[in-house]
């Protein structure tokens, strides 16, 4: 399985923040630091916030900080809201109990689920704290 971008993205933005939260951060600087487009950064940011995962202010002394202490963001909560397709694969999408379109019999639906399951539930066991650089 491969992490979009935004998430991907996400993570980062999210452990700048955490690495950063005795003051307000800008969009702009996070940005530069990170390497990512200020317009991508602003669509990152807007979810996050919407998400309840970090809290911005506007205005002249705005800016933006975490919403919650890193040891209480789950990864797999980021990693859930942030991911448009974590199916994998067109079959996982259906609703159970339907048929695979290729095979009647068809046990891969039953392996890749796991499998994903398994990813999922790696991401449970940590919070934002544990990929801290400070915390190693």
């Amino acid at each position: 399985m491969q992490l979009s971008k935004f998430s991907d993205y996400s993570f980062r933005a999210l452990m700048y923040l955490a690495e950063n939260n005795n003051e307000l951060n800008t969009v702009e600087q996070m940005a530069k630091e990170l390497q990512i487009s200020q317009n991508h950064l602003k669509k990152i940011i807007h979810k996050l916030s919407k998400g309840h995962f970090i809290e911005s202010f506007k205005g002249r002394e705005g800016g933006i900080r975490l919403a919650q202490k890193p040891e209480q963001i789950n990864l797999s909560s980021v990693l859930l809201y942030t991911e448009n397709n974590i199916h994998l694969v067109e079959c996982l999408k259906q609703e159970a109990g339907e048929l695979c379109p290729y095979h009647t019999d068809c046990n891969l639906k039953i392996v890749i689920n796991r499998a994903r399951n398994s990813f999922i539930e790696e991401f449970k066991k940590y919070h934002l704290s544990d990929l801290l650089v400070t915390n190693k």
